[in-house]
Formats: structure tokens, C-alpha cells, sequence
């Protein structure tokens, strides 16, 4: 059996094919453009992400089965006669419905909306932004009053081009804010508050679908990809969790067959659903991990990310640098999108070393943070999985072991998304992505210190108005 795993992420397309006999093998691996139109806006260009799609497609050669992970909450206005796209795609970093939030939240609409969708109020997730194009793209309102308008996230698109299927799946409606969490159906109440027309919003199927035909051959999953890859994680069972670290940095821990009804500052999403059975998860994430590294690059502060295996010198937080990785604001616990970048503790003495020892250590930190939010939510034990581009860093595993108490396993797997993908598409091998090396918790008497130091730091951030 061979199964081709599209891995739609943000700043990439990947392409993997697994098969009963042979080791995965890449097939495609497809770089697009991140557009930057005004400050706190991230658009893709929707023909482009189709394209590298259909490239990947066509490099796996013959196939059993396609499975496809999408990014989540990005998401788009398109026709739906010509299919043709009405919008950008509004990536999920994006942050131009900030003050859309700020009034539902002057509403009083937080706390109905987080009960029946299990998710906070945040322009990070796609309903304020389903309702921002309706609002202001003059083509998709004219589609709307015409009865040919859809809107959903980037995998509905995909699948609507490609197999001719209008539908989701319910990991990523959960991701909408306009899915009731219990019942895994779009929640009139919720599109009602959030003005996105139901109507326009497509069917939510199984994870494990079907979800049609590409040129004769089945699309057996279409998931989000942190829920594919906890599922390549091997996790099954409630309190095992795993964190991806990539362009953000999210951790998602099973919950059980029943969603967690106060979640807290984490947020309740469906970790799959396969035929009858919904198992559920709570997550939290750091907005910014791989981001905060491409910035150091962009700027000209990092030349190579293989710099962050190994510094010299004790940490950076030590020696009082904190770097507050807010540069897309701060996610999980804080949920301020109008928190800043900023570093605090610099001197005539900081290195450029120094800069790039203390980002590691501020992604790490804010990981820390999320890591209490599911310990006190679902009990987690005493191993989180990572994978990711940052988890190839040594430093970065050490210092997150030692700062949140847990063993860190890396997996030898470097391609957990594809896997899980794979694996939820039928493919007959063990449900584990293979562990690699072990980060055990070395505690330090100054973590608690340091910790708090952050903290303190975040709150900075959150009332600086000038930040990176």
C-alpha cells in the first residue's frame, strides 16, 4: 500500500509517500511566499498553495490513498460555481481582526462563545476573520447575495478544488470558533454572534472521511496538522501529549472521549474523529517558535540555525537577558494579541551569542507556561514529545527539560504530521513515531527565579506599546 501525506503547512508544502516496504520518502518539498500587506496582516496566495499541492501530487507518482494536513485556521473566501478564489488566504498568525475581538469581548459574547466552541476569543482562530472578508471584500459579498459564496479554512478549499468535495473535517471546524465543541456540528448561536452565514460554511465529516476522488484515487484523511502529528506521536491515551515546534509552537494533550468543559486559558479542540468515535484534546501554543528564529535570520542576527545546537556560556536569563517572544503577540496563558516583542536586560556587554542563546530561552519559557496549563487541566505525565525545526537544538531541549520538570523525548522521526496523516489514512504500521533522544529534567535552583523573571517580563510586554 502506498499512501501519499500532503503536509500543507505555513510556510511550506511537503509531499511524503509511505508504503508497506520502504522507508518514507519526500517527493516534494515546496516553499511559498508569506505577504506582509499591512502591519499584523499574513496573507498566502491561495492559487499558489493549490499549485504546490498538485506539484506534490504529481511527483508521488501512482498511490493507494492521499491523506492531506492543512494549517487550521487560515482561511478564505472562494466561488462556488468557478471555485475561482475571492480572497487572500488570512493565515492564522494574522491579526487584523484584533479590534473585532475587543468589542465582542465589550459584548460580553466571551464567555457563551469559549462554552459552546471551547475556544477563547482571539483573532487567531477563523471565525472573526470568515466575517472580516464578508465585510469587506466586495466580491465575496456580491457572491453571498448571488447564493454562490463559500468561505472555510485552506483544506476545504483544497479538497473542493482537487476532489470536487465540499466538506471538513471536525478537527479543523474546531478550530473555527463556530463549531459546537460537544456536538461537532457549526453552531447557529456562535455564527449567528460572529455574523459568518452557516449556509456558506461547508459539511464536517470524520477525519478518516471519505472526502472523494483524486483522479480515481480516495482522499482517506483530511486533518489539522498538530492533530496529525500528536496522532504520528503514537499518543492515545489521556494525559500524553506532544509539542510541535514550528513556525509557532503548539502542544496539544488527550483529554479523552469527552471535551474538557473549562478548558481555563487552553483551548478544547477535537483530536480526531475516526467512524463513531471523537476523541478530544486540549492545546496551547506560543505564537511564535520558528518565527522568532526566521526573524533573527531575516535581520541579520542569525546566519544558520545549526548556531542554536550549543552555547558557551551559562544561560542568557542567568545572566538577567529575557527575550519575550510576542512578536505576534502572546498566545497561551496570556491570549494578548497586543503583547510586543522586546528583550530586557541588555548591556554595552550583550553579544550577538547572548541574543541568540536568550530567543531559544524565551520560546522555552512560554512553552513552560503552556506545559502548567495542561498539567493542571489533564494531568500530564511525566514525558512530553517534541518534534519540530527548534527541536533540533540541543540547548533548547535542555533547557526546556530542565525549566518545565519533564523528560523531553525527541522523536527520530522528523516527520510527524506526514506520518500521522499516513496512519490515519490506514497505513498498517505501529502507532508510534519512532523515539529518539531523551532530555531528562536536570533541575536548577534558579529555574523557579527565572520563570517568574519571565513573567514579569510578559507583563512588560503586554503594556509596552513599542515593542520589536
Amino acid at each position: 500500500m502506498r499512501i501519499l501525506a500532503i503536509d500543507q503547512g505555513t510556510t511550506s508544502t511537503r509531499g511524503l509517500v509511505f508504503s508497506d516496504d520502504a522507508a518514507p520518502r519526500i517527493v516534494a518539498s515546496i516553499r511559498h511566499r508569506q505577504y506582509y500587506p499591512q502591519p499584523g496582516w499574513v496573507e498566502h496566495d491561495p492559487l499558489e498553495i493549490l499549485a504546490s499541492v498538485r506539484a506534490c501530487m504529481a511527483a508521488a507518482g501512482a498511490v493507494d490513498a492521499i491523506g492531506i494536513a492543512n494549517q487550521g485556521e487560515s482561511c478564505l473566501a472562494w466561488d462556488a460555481i468557478t471555485l475561482q478564489p475571492l480572497s487572500p488566504i488570512i493565515v492564522w498568525q494574522d491579526r487584523r481582526t484584533d479590534d473585532v475581538v475587543g468589542r465582542l469581548k465589550s459584548s460580553g459574547h466571551a464567555q457563551q462563545i469559549a462554552a459552546l466552541s471551547g475556544l477563547p476569543l482571539d483573532s487567531y482562530f477563523s471565525a472573526t476573520k470568515l466575517a472580516w472578508l464578508l465585510a469587506n471584500q466586495a466580491d465575496a459579498r456580491a457572491a453571498w447575495h448571488a447564493g454562490r459564496l463559500r468561505l472555510g479554512t485552506t483544506d476545504v478549499f483544497l479538497l473542493n478544488h482537487l476532489a470536487g468535495t465540499h466538506a471538513t473535517d471536525p478537527t479543523t471546524a474546531s478550530r473555527t470558533g463556530l463549531m459546537n465543541i460537544a456536538s461537532c456540528n457549526w453552531d447557529e448561536a456562535l455564527c449567528d454572534i460572529f455574523g459568518v452565514p452557516v449556509e456558506c460554511l461547508a459539511p464536517i465529516r470524520p477525519t478518516t472521511g471519505p472526502f472523494g476522488d483524486i483522479d480515481g484515487i480516495p482522499v482517506r484523511a483530511s486533518v489539522v496538522d498538530q492533530q496529525a502529528a500528536l496522532f504520528g506521536h503514537g499518543c492515545r491515551h489521556a494525559g500524553e501529549a506532544k509539542m510541535t515546534f514550528g513556525t509557532g509552537g503548539f502542544a496539544l494533550a488527550l483529554a479523552g472521549d469527552c471535551p474538557v468543559a473549562d478548558a481555563g486559558r487552553l483551548t478544547s479542540t477535537v483530536a480526531w474523529q475516526t467512524g463513531a468515535e471523537t476523541r478530544y484534546a486540549v492545546e496551547g501554543g506560543v505564537y511564535d517558535a520558528g518565527a522568532a528564529v526566521e526573524w533573527a535570520m531575516r535581520i541579520g542576527l542569525l546566519d544558520d540555525p545549526a548556531e542554536l545546537h550549543a552555547f558557551d556560556e551559562a544561560p542568557a536569563i542567568s545572566r538577567g537577558l529575557v527575550f519575550i517572544p510576542a512578536l505576534s503577540g502572546l498566545a497561551c496563558p496570556q491570549w494578548n494579541r497586543g503583547a510586543s516583542g522586546l528583550w530586557i536586560g541588555m548591556t554595552t556587554a550583550t553579544t550577538r551569542r547572548d541574543l541568540q542563546q536568550s530567543i531559544l530561552e524565551g520560546v522555552a519559557l512560554q512553552t513552560c507556561e503552556v506545559i502548567a496549563e495542561l498539567q493542571a487541566r489533564v494531568g500530564l505525565g511525566d514525558v512530553l514529545r517534541v518534534d519540530g525545526g527548534l527541536s533540533a537544538s540541543d540547548y533548547f531541549l535542555r533547557f526546556l527539560a530542565g525549566a518545565s520538570g519533564k523528560t523531553i523525548v525527541r522523536s527520530a522521526n522528523t516527520e510527524l504530521t506526514a506520518y500521522g496523516c499516513a496512519l490515519l489514512c490506514g497505513l498498517p504500521r505501529p502507532a508510534s513515531g519512532g523515539d529518539g533522544e531523551r532530555f531528562e529534567p536536570a533541575r536548577h535552583e534558579g529555574y523557579s527565579d527565572w520563570i517568574e523573571h519571565y513573567r514579569r517580563g510578559c507583563g512588560f510586554s503586554a503594556s509596552w506599546n513599542h515593542g520589536l
